[in-house]
C-alpha cells in the first residue's frame, strides 16, 4: 500500500519545540504537511519563555527540504489560540490538522494542591485544546474536513499519584475529543485522542531504565495515522508508547435492573454490577441512552 501523504495539509502542532511535539512535526512535514511550529520555550512548570525551541525545529524541518513556521503564542488564553490559528490561516490560508500537545507539570499531593499548581495546568492542557481548536473549527466545518488529535494520558485515565491537576486536565480531554467526534461527524471532522507513554523532557526522570525503550518516535506513527485523511475512526483513545498500541475504551456493564430499586438492592447485587461480562461500549451518549432503554423494555 502507499505511504501515508500529506501534501497541501496545513498542520498546527503545540507543544512542538521538543519530545512528542517535535516528533510529530518533523513526521507530517517529511510526508508533506505544512507545519506551524507552537511552542512558547518556557521550562516544564510552564514558567519562563525561549523562541529558540520553535524556531530550532522550524530549521530542521526546512534543512529537510520541508515547509514550516514557528510561532510563540501560549495556548493558554483565547487570544494565543486565536493568534496561532490566524497565523496558520495568513500562511498558507486553511487548517486541515491540530494536534494539541502542549503541557506542563505541577505535580503534588491532592492535600497540597494549591490554585497556582492547579490552575495553569488546566489552562494549558485542557483550555488550552479549547483555545487553539475552536477557531479551526469554523474553518473546518466550511471546508468539510479536518483532522483533531488531543494528548491525554493514563494518568487521568486510570489515575497516578500526586497528579490530580493534570490526570484531571487529561481526562477532560477525552470528553472534549468525545463530544467533537459527535459534532464534527457531519462536516468530515474527525477527532481522537492519545495516552502516550514517551522519554520526553518532563518525563524522563520518572521513567527509570524504561526510558530507552520509549523514544516519542515510536509515539508519532499513531498520530500520524490518526492525522490523515483516510483514518476512519473518531471518538477514541489509543495508548501507545515504546511501539505498542491499544485502543483504551469505557464500557458498561449489563448491570441489575430492579424498578423498585433500594440501597439495599444495590449492596445486595453490586458484584453483578460490577460483572464485566457482555459489556457494550457506546459510541456516544445516545447510544447509552439506548443501551438504557433496551434494558428497561
Amino acid at each position: 500500500m502507499a505511504d501515508l501523504g500529506f501534501d497541501g495539509k496545513v498542520a498546527i502542532i503545540t507543544g512542538a519545540g521538543g519530545g512528542l511535539g517535535r516528533s510529530h512535526a518533523l513526521d507530517l512535514a517529511k510526508r508533506g504537511a505544512l507545519v506551524l511550529v507552537n511552542d512558547l520555550g518556557g521550562a516544564t512548570d510552564g514558567t519562563g519563555s525561549s523562541e529558540t525551541a520553535a524556531q530550532k525545529v522550524v530549521d530542521e524541518i526546512k534543512a529537510a527540504g520541508g515547509e514550516a513556521v514557528a510561532n510563540y503564542d501560549s495556548v493558554a488564553t483565547p487570544e494565543g489560540g486565536a493568534a496561532i490559528v490566524k497565523q496558520a490561516v495568513d500562511t498558507w490560508g486553511r487548517v486541515d490538522i491540530i494536534i494539541n500537545n502542549a503541557g506542563i507539570l505541577r505535580d503534588t499531593s491532592f492535600k497540597n494542591m494549591t490554585p497556582d499548581q492547579l490552575n495553569p495546568v488546566l489552562d494549558v492542557h485542557l483550555r488550552g485544546a479549547f483555545y487553539v481548536t475552536q477557531p479551526a473549527w469554523e474553518i473546518m466545518r466550511e471546508q468539510g474536513y479536518g483532522r483533531i488529535i488531543n494528548t491525554s494520558s493514563g494518568a487521568g485515565i486510570f489515575g497516578n499519584f500526586g497528579q490530580t491537576n493534570y490526570g484531571a486536565a487529561k481526562m477532560g480531554l477525552v470528553g472534549l475529543t468525545r463530544v467533537l467526534a459527535v459534532e464534527g461527524a457531519k462536516y468530515n471532522i474527525k477527532a481522537n485522542a492519545i495516552a502516550p507513554i514517551a522519554r520526553t523532557r518532563m518525563t524522563e526522570e520518572l521513567l527509570g531504565p524504561l526510558a530507552e525503550k520509549l523514544a516519542p518516535e515510536l509515539v508519532t506513527p499513531v498520530v500520524t495515522y490518526l492525522a490523515h485523511e483516510s483514518c476512519e475512526v473518531s471518538g477514541e483513545v489509543y495508548s501507545c508508547g515504546g511501539g505498542r498500541v491499544a485502543r483504551v475504551f469505557v464500557g458498561v456493564t449489563q448491570g441489575h435492573i430492579d424498578p423498585a430499586l433500594t440501597a439495599e438492592a444495590v449492596r445486595d447485587n453490586f458484584a453483578k454490577i460490577r460483572d464485566e461480562a457482555g459489556y457494550e461500549v457506546p459510541s456516544n451518549l445516545n447510544d447509552e441512552t439506548r443501551l438504557l432503554f433496551q434494558a428497561l423494555s
